[in-house]
């Protein structure tokens, strides 16, 4: 899986609570990437309606409030699609053998399910939801921590 995701939420997030809009050079360096894949993901961004970006003018602006950009918006916006993909079935199982005729349906059935649980858990989630957490953590103390919500790594 690559991360245009969690690039976008943290980008979103660092536009939203900046003072000024901030480029793409600013948002790498906070993300930890290239300012060129910042702007990748930035136009998936603007052609989904999220942010935008003005010739002339350096930075980018939410076209929304926080608490009406859901998660699944987000995941669509960068992954280009409807559906939450998360995991992939292996792709040349023996027809010789009576697992490996069988083991791709078996598997993309259970993980269609689970993907639909994620989809509805990020649909349920906003962008605001995300900030809130940030806020709690840094209240906490638990700034810079690198504990993964809901327990250790």
């Amino acid at each position: 899986m690559d991360t245009k995701f969690s690039t976008a939420i943290h980008m979103l997030i660092l536009v939203s609570e900046a003072k000024t809009p901030m480029n793409s050079e600013q948002i790498a360096h906070s993300v930890g990437t290239n300012a060129s894949y910042i702007r990748k993901v930035a136009t998936r961004l603007s052609r989904a309606g999220i942010i935008e970006g003005r010739r002339g003018v350096s930075g980018f602006s939410l076209l929304k409030a926080p608490k009406d950009i859901s998660l699944l918006e987000v995941y669509r916006a960068v992954e280009q699609s409807e559906d939450v993909h998360v995991f992939d079935v292996h792709q040349n199982p023996s027809d010789e053998c009576i697992v490996g005729r069988n083991i791709r349906p078996v598997l993309n059935g259970m993980f269609r399910q689970a993907e639909q649980v994620v989809e509805r858990k990020l649909a349920g989630a906003t962008l605001a939801d995300c900030m809130a957490r940030m806020r709690e953590r840094i209240e906490r103390g638990e700034e810079g921590s690198q504990e993964q919500e809901g327990g250790k790594q």
